[in-house]
């Protein structure tokens, strides 16, 4: 399988060439394809294959060290790793979600009515109902995970990247999330997240990317994650020399 076309007239973000890092050290080299509107993409790789760092370039957190990467003009919403939050941070449950709402009312502004009935809403939503006024650092991880993705529905986002929000939860929750990004695939949104548990990516996400510093496969979930392509993402990354130059010729290698 050839490495997937970029510029589709439907596409809502495309990567042109993209290589990515920080500092000097490039985590992600020579990246071209694109992200169809309204797709469910799960973004899969050994540890340490870029999966997060394509995310962070998406969300415009991270600048491209070469090449480019294009995200349109819609409305975004990003949930980074559990590991990235401070929980000791003095705030409340709602104050955390009501932070979706900043775009529409800025980071000083007001709270309407309508805003507290909708981050009220969003809480019951992801079974979090009664929990507004709890501190953060008195929630589980499990907790707080749900409190990030009631922030994203505040957002009402046409484009939704997610980093790893499966992790520190339990099956149940890892359901009523699934069936949340499912419904969000059905209303047209693009979601893009990246995971680890290959079974439920098989069962719940219809595209995939598979990362090894470049793209081993990417397309449709059932041809992505074979056994073969797994195994060259493995001996890729085990292969890969952190003392090479800090990034090979454009074209030295191709996705199969």
């Amino acid at each position: 399988m050839q490495r997937k076309p970029s510029s589709s007239p439907l596409s809502v973000i495309e990567l042109n060439d993209l290589t990515v890092g920080y500092g000097s050290h490039a985590a992600i080299h020579h990246l071209t394809g694109d992200f169809a509107r309204g797709s469910l993409t799960a973004i899969v790789g050994p540890n340490g294959s870029g999966k997060s760092t394509l995310l962070k370039a998406i969300a415009g957190l991270l600048a491209p060290m070469a090449g480019t990467c294009t995200a349109g003009r819609r409305t975004m919403a990003y949930l980074p790793q559990l590991s990235e939050l401070d929980r000791g941070f003095p705030a409340r449950v709602r104050d955390l979600v009501a932070l979706g709402l900043w775009q529409r009312r800025g980071l000083l502004g007001r709270h309407r009515e309508a805003d507290r009935d909708r981050i009220a809403v969003a809480l019951a939503e992801v079974g979090l109902e009664g929990f507004d006024k709890r501190p953060l650092d008195t929630l589980s991880g499990g907790q707080l995970q749900q409190t990030m993705f009631a922030r994203v529905l505040v957002q009402d986002a046409q484009l939704i990247l997610l980093d790893e929000p499966f992790n520190a939860i339990d099956e149940k929750t890892i359901r009523d999330l699934t069936a949340l990004i499912a419904r969000w695939h059905a209303e047209g949104r693009t979601v893009l997240i990246v995971a680890h548990d290959l079974a439920l990516v098989r069962a719940h996400f219809p595209q995939a990317l598979l990362l090894a510093r470049r793209a081993v496969a990417w397309g449709p979930t059932e041809r992505v994650l074979t056994d073969t392509n797994l195994a060259r993402a493995r001996s890729f990354q085990e292969a890969w020399d952190e003392a090479a130059p800090w990034c090979a010729p454009q074209g030295a290698w191709r996705a199969a």
